[in-house]
């Protein structure tokens, strides 16, 4: 049990030195950011540049490790350091309430004790022609004792010592809230250190997300003095309300509240990646742990029954086994995120940006991941998958057929090919809980409810780009299949708001419909607007979902009728228009980067 904070201690405190300690802790936060960053987006880069073969990959794993050592001290000394300074603004106000009852109390001539009682002097009107003696008022913090101090003091006949015993009692509060500071903070402090080994294990990472949630428990009245941040997700608001932080409350945010600043729209990429990887390394140590623990608990999977011995699956393996899958997902599709980020600089790719992220998001997950920097990019691709889509199959290609994260690869492959000298950044955006089944997919309701998220993400994204460069850059929404009928929606209200959608170009690929007869209705430029679809297998697609009336008036954006653009396609399947070195992915890539000369026709 911690001991009591004595007058002494607290009238002689340096908050200063609680401070300057959260101010290491936050250089400490700082280097091994900028280390980890070295590590994954330098010198990886340029070993896989230099080299090869199986001493290079050995070497990088191992760098990886390392990486991974710098970005838990990175987040660790993040939440020390907003701990610190929660600690020293919660003994500072302790010590203000303690600094002004001294002060009053002095400059009435009395005397505070070493044992924070007040002692006074002689005073009042004379009582059998003496002056009533002076004398000490110890303080208390029980209401019942100081009624009785109260009455006391009343029937006392020095004026004095009413006054000693409120200053005395300020004296003893002020004491009392230091010491309940000191005791809702040392054991949390306590609980901030990591494991005498050089391994981050799933465990370390999960610890993190408790130390978090402790230290935020306590942080409350400090965070609560920096503005918050706006309410609606407005994306000019949120940009500004960012701006307006100094450097010590924007790093507070970042180690106290990762989540909530990974998902606010218009704020820098890099910040959000920051964020978003905390809470990516967090949710893999916990789903991690959780998975471990269910294998831990597998049941019978068969019982027996009858003569002849009949077997049937077990009820209780059918539920271990669906949530076995379910979080065995989530832990595969988080590491698909993580190797994207480990493959920087393969094949020259850029170094990743996570801009958003949420296991539990919307249904499927939420992953927003950028190849490149979209807030100083040239040209920016934002690519919009459709049905199926999981975080737990995000990084998995199925046969021949890439998947999302890899579809947004190979565009920047070829968009960079194509501009050369210029800036490329391809988005795979999968913020929307899609629709599971083809069945589900005849509904627009899906793309109706994930509309106002992709909205508010295009405006962030034109809002990040114009704080970063004072210009909106070339930005494409790409919707492949149902993520169509999505951008369809999504278009409706910027319609509705007397505005077209922020982006220069709407390109789509095996589009089922999107909820508009022609371009123009969605106050797309029919200029502007690219559409391209495959073989039989992606025609049933489009032409099913005309049917069930995602389309308009008859009509699907690789319809003349439509009044876009009809790309060529050599795509062999509905997934298959980002093959390398197809004329497909040729054609997105002369879009994004606006080489609108070099796009083949139908």
């Amino acid at each position: 049990m911690n001991r009591a904070v004595d007058y002494p201690t607290l009238k002689h405190l340096k908050t200063s030195e609680f401070e300057d300690a959260a101010r290491g802790y936050q250089a400490a936060s700082d280097m091994a950011s900028s280390a980890k960053d070295a590590i994954e987006q330098r010198i990886a880069v340029k070993m896989r540049q230099s080299l090869d073969g199986a001493a290079v990959t050995a070497a990088v794993e191992q760098l990886q490790k390392l990486a991974e050592n710098f970005h838990y001290s990175q987040v660790e000394c993040g939440v020390i350091s907003t701990s610190l300074r929660a600690l020293a603004a919660d003994l500072q106000a302790a010590k203000k309430k303690l600094d002004a009852a001294v002060a009053d109390a002095e400059a009435e001539k009395f005397t505070v004790e070493n044992d924070g009682s007040v002692t006074y002097p002689a005073g009042g009107e004379k009582q059998d022609g003496k002056t009533p003696h002076g004398g000490t008022a110890r303080g208390t913090t029980d209401k019942t004792a100081q009624g009785v101090n109260r009455q006391a003091a009343g029937f006392d006949p020095n004026p004095n010592y009413a006054r000693a015993q409120a200053y005395a009692d300020r004296i003893a509060a002020a004491l009392k809230e230091a010491t309940e500071t000191d005791e809702k903070w040392a054991p949390k402090l306590r609980k901030l250190k990591a494991d005498d080994d050089l391994t981050v294990s799933a465990k370390d990472w999960a610890d993190v997300q408790k130390d978090t949630r402790s230290a935020l428990k306590g942080a409350e009245h400090y965070l609560d003095d920096i503005k918050a941040p706006p309410k609606g997700n407005d994306p000019e608001s949120n940009a500004k309300w960012w701006n307006g932080l100094s450097d010590d409350e924007k790093a507070a945010y970042v180690s106290m509240h990762p989540a909530s600043v990974g998902a606010l729209d218009g704020l820098p990429a890099d910040v959000r990646d920051e964020a978003n990887r905390a809470v990516l390394s967090e949710k893999q140590g916990q789903y991690q742990t959780q998975l471990d623990a269910i294998l831990a608990r597998e049941p019978a999977k068969y019982s027996y029954s009858g003569v002849h011995g009949a077997r049937r699956v077990n009820t209780q393996w059918k539920e271990w086994n669906e949530e076995k899958e379910r979080v065995a997902g989530r832990v595969h599709g988080m590491q698909a995120i993580q190797d994207r980020f480990d493959r920087t600089g393969e094949r020259g790719l850029p170094e990743a940006y996570l801009l958003g992220f949420d296991p539990d998001g919307r249904g499927n997950g939420k992953v927003i991941l950028a190849n490149g920097n979209p807030d100083t990019a040239d040209h920016t691709a934002i690519y919009v998958p459709g049905t199926t889509t999981d975080i737990s199959t995000i990084g998995d290609d199925v046969g021949e057929t890439p998947s999302d994260l890899h579809r947004s690869e190979y565009l920047w492959g070829e968009s960079s090919k194509m501009a050369p000298g210029e800036k490329v950044s391809t988005i795979t955006w999968m913020d929307y809980d899609a629709p599971d089944t083809i069945p589900e997919a005849t509904s627009d309701s899906y793309a109706r409810r994930g509309a106002p998220g992709l909205h508010e993400f295009l405006e962030g994204s034109r809002t990040a780009h114009e704080y970063a460069t004072g210009s909106a850059g070339h930005t494409t929404v790409m919707g492949h299949s149902y993520g169509s009928t999505l951008i369809g929606d999504t278009a409706k209200i910027s319609v509705k708001g007397g505005t077209s959608l922020p982006m220069d170009d709407v390109m789509v690929a095996g589009s089922p419909g999107m909820q508009a007869a022609k371009a123009s209705d969605l106050n797309i430029d029919p200029k502007h607007m690219w559409a391209m679809g495959g073989n039989w297998d992606d025609w049933g697609v489009r032409k099913g979902g005309d049917l069930v009336g995602l389309g308009g008036d008859g009509n699907i954006p690789t319809d003349p009728e439509f009044g876009g653009n009809i790309m060529k396609s050599d795509a062999g399947s509905h997934g298959a228009f980002w093959d390398q070195g197809s004329t497909s992915l040729r054609n997105q890539a002369a879009v994004v980067t606006g080489k609108y000369d070099q796009v083949v026709h139908d």
